[in-house]
């Protein structure tokens, strides 16, 4: 299936180092999530890269909007790695591991009252 991009909705500039130092901008895009055409369908999310390879686009599929947008932003992260290892580079944005694009979310004592993180028990039991 060909997939639209639509309205993009998350942008980053990453850089593609090669071993001799310079560097190449690569653009990650995110299209805004939409629901799936197909009957039972449930949502999904263009995402595209351009500048390392491969610039069609591609989706994501979930149950929701929000995980068919999360599981874009996963697959971006392999896709990258993959592409950066046939490439020959190495990927940077800040410095920051796995580009910024890992969350997370098991921070000790820093979930908000009421919210259940994974490993914890809720108020209710």
């Amino acid at each position: 299936m060909i997939y639209q991009l639509g309205d993009i909705v998350a942008e980053r500039q990453v850089d593609a180092i090669a071993e001799d130092g310079s560097r190449t901008p690569v653009v990650l895009r995110i299209g805004n999530p939409l629901p799936d055409a197909l009957p039972g369908g449930d949502w999904y999310c263009p995402h595209q890269i351009l500048g390392l390879g491969d610039e069609a686009v591609r989706a994501s599929f979930g149950v929701d909007s929000l995980q068919a947008l999360l599981l874009s932003v996963y697959a971006l992260r392999l896709k990258l790695a993959e592409r950066a290892e046939t490439a020959s580079v190495r990927l940077d944005w800040l410095g920051q591991p796995d580009l910024g694009l890992t969350v997370d979310p098991e921070v000790p004592g820093r979930l908000p009252p009421g919210v259940v993180g994974p490993g914890s028990r809720s108020s209710r039991e």
